[in-house]
């Protein structure tokens, strides 16, 4: 279950919700402890009556089981503090453009690439592709640049359709290829997410990522 959160409120309110769900176990194991032990001291054989000692360890069953409802609340409370905050974190990086691997939306605006390019290499290729994993144009890059401004135009000037596009770079060496790596760009973040595994970061476009996917924010242009 994925919960759309767009404030620390929401996310709070939301933990709460499951409150009694995480609990209801335990607690009724509790009860159920209870009623034992009170009623078998209510029928106990009054000549024969429970042991001292056996009475001693069942009350010493009895507080460690209450300890264990107490700690269970404590958790899920702390649980639903941390969850608050981590949302209340990432919403404040709605609306800034982070830098990553996910696919990034093409809309007519040129996308900015960080490519990653081998030490020893001494040429170097873009490559671009599109939504279904289909290369779609590659273009020879500079070794030095640290940022490459991709206008989302074919070598023959035709512009590419919009939507989602990811990048690599190849590295080369005397010709052969030595090397393979994803390059990152950047995307507006326009979302964030509360969900079982923790929060996620929903990109223009509908592509989503974690927070240490994250390589990099900045102001939206």
């Amino acid at each position: 279950m994925s919960i759309t959160a767009t404030s620390a409120t929401t996310a709070a309110s939301s933990a709460s919700e499951t409150q009694p769900k995480s609990k209801s176990v335990i607690s009724s194991d509790f009860e159920t402890f209870l009623k034992m032990l009170t009623t078998q001291a209510r029928y106990q054989d009054p000549l024969e009556p429970i042991d001292s000692s056996d009475y001693s360890a069942q009350l010493a069953q009895f507080s460690m089981v209450e300890q264990q409802v107490k700690s269970n609340d404590l958790l899920t409370a702390l649980t639903a503090q941390i969850g608050g905050g981590n949302i209340g974190q990432v919403a404040g990086w709605i609306g800034m453009e982070a830098r990553s691997a996910a696919p990034v939306h093409f809309n007519g605006t040129p996308i900015t690439v960080v490519p990653k390019v081998s030490a020893s290499a001494d040429s170097a290729q873009l490559i671009v592709y599109n939504a279904q994993g289909k290369e779609v144009q590659r273009s020879p890059i500079s070794l030095s640049e640290g940022q490459v401004q991709w206008a989302g135009v074919s070598n023959s000037g035709t512009p590419f359709e919009n939507g989602l596009y990811t990048f690599s770079v190849e590295s080369r060496l005397s010709g052969e290829i030595i090397g393979t790596t994803q390059a990152e760009s950047y995307s507006r973040i326009v979302e964030a997410r509360i969900e079982n595994t923790g929060s996620r970061l929903v990109l223009a476009g509908g592509s989503e990522i974690t927070a240490d996917q994250i390589k990099a924010l900045r102001e939206a242009d």
